[in-house]
């Protein structure tokens, strides 16, 4: 089956389908009680401009726009797997699969940002895990491997293996992944989703031909951010 036609078209994500309802269901209660049960309606219109400003601010969150990978051919391409900041490009030891030196980029997603995470490349999921940890801010080094975490590893086709690491932040509080070890999985295809302020690593072997720089702002399966040798 082609990428495009394994693509799931989400407008508004499915992880904020609950959230949007529950909030909407209780906004609409909130503000009901205070127009039917106030004579003076002044309360009511704050708590009502409040509850548009909050309730807006949710559906931005979850937001994902439809995209697809501007590029015909994908071969050793790398595509940023989140919306958000370069705040990391430098060779660092990695200890949890790979028990060596590669090369690490992390995007910093805001609350602003789409939080929708995207394969960053074509190949084979060879390993998923999920590890606990702290919640420490997702811009911070040490937030890498200390706070809690989703680790995603793909072989491409060409052999290579590429690790996408899920961290969640001082807001975030739950990491969703959907990749499973065995199955094929494209650019374009959503990995998984990070819930309010999050950051994604992406680690790479040395030598890779890198096309970002720090404090670039990136878009999820849109930019490019290096090549495999």
């Amino acid at each position: 089956m082609s990428r495009l036609k394994k693509l799931k078209k989400i407008r508004i994500h499915r992880e904020g389908t609950h959230t949007l309802a529950g909030s909407l269901l209780l906004l609409l209660v909130v503000n009901s009680a205070l127009y039917f049960g106030l004579e003076c309606k002044l309360p009511f219109y704050i708590v009502a401009v409040v509850s548009i400003v909050l309730y807006g601010m949710l559906v931005n969150f979850f937001r994902c726009p439809i995209r697809l990978f501007e590029q015909e051919d994908t071969e050793k391409i790398v595509v940023a797997p989140a919306d958000g900041k370069i705040v990391v490009v430098e060779e660092v030891e990695e200890n949890e699969y790979f028990h060596d030196r590669r090369l690490m980029i992390s995007i910093f997603m805001s609350v602003i940002n789409v939080h929708a995470n995207w394969y960053p490349v074509d190949g084979t999921v060879k390993k998923v895990a999920h590890q606990n940890g702290k919640f420490m801010k997702a811009w911070l080094p040490k937030a890498s491997t200390d706070n809690e975490r989703s680790m995603v590893v793909i072989e491409t086709p060409e052999g290579v293996e590429v690790m996408a690491r899920q961290i969640a932040g001082a807001m975030a509080r739950r990491i969703v992944t959907y990749a499973e070890a065995g199955e094929d999985c494209y650019i374009d295809e959503h990995m998984g989703f990070i819930k309010f302020g999050s950051r994604v690593d992406v680690y790479l072997p040395l030598g890779t031909e890198v096309f970002v720089e720090l404090g670039q702002t990136t878009t999820g399966n849109q930019t490019v951010i290096a090549k495999l040798k």
